[in-house]
């Protein structure tokens, strides 16, 4: 990573930061629906963007078309997301209680095949995982009080920008084969 590219993670990161600290400050209706809207709307790009990388590049690469149907499914959440701003919040908390759970299982999983390899820092994949995993566990215990989707959405967004700024902090090893 560049000198250049490491500044515009931390950059952008530390906004991410701002925004999820005014979400818990202010946690609004209208809070709750540009939530909606912005998580919706960064999915469907990712969405578009990986089946535009598979029609171009992928579809030639081995394991390309796994990249087809990740982005179709990430384009489906992004459709179901944006849908989701009229229901009644508990059904987005237990939306977050999926996403969060899902994703700390993952990370937990995927620390535990790097330790094994050693390949890169399993530590901070594993506390990942379980601040993952504890912020599913406040979903369940806080799902009667309106207020919790954004609170839990910006206590995950700090703590993911978090990780994002100590990652883009760290050395990277550069291989060089002669």
């Amino acid at each position: 990573m560049t000198l250049m590219q490491r500044i515009r993670k931390i950059l952008f990161n530390l906004v991410v930061i701002a925004f999820a600290a005014y979400f818990i400050y202010d946690p609004s209706d209208d809070v709750y629906k540009f939530i909606v809207y912005v998580l919706a709307t960064v999915m469907a790009v990712k969405g578009i963007r990986d089946i535009f990388f598979y029609f171009t590049m992928a579809r030639h690469m081995v394991g390309g078309r796994l990249i087809l149907f990740q982005g179709v499914i990430i384009f489906d959440f992004a459709l179901f997301t944006a849908s989701l701003s009229d229901v009644p919040k508990i059904y987005i908390l237990m939306y977050l209680i999926g996403i969060h759970a899902f994703s700390g299982i993952i990370e937990i999983l995927r620390s535990r095949e790097a330790k094994r390899t050693v390949a890169g820092p399993w530590k901070l994949k594993f506390s990942h995982g379980i601040v993952n995993i504890a912020l599913a566990i406040a979903c369940l215990v806080f799902i009667r009080y309106s207020g919790t989707v954004i609170i839990i959405f910006g206590l995950g967004l700090i703590y993911s920008s978090t990780v994002r700024i100590i990652s883009a902090l760290r050395k990277t090893a550069f291989i060089v084969i002669q």
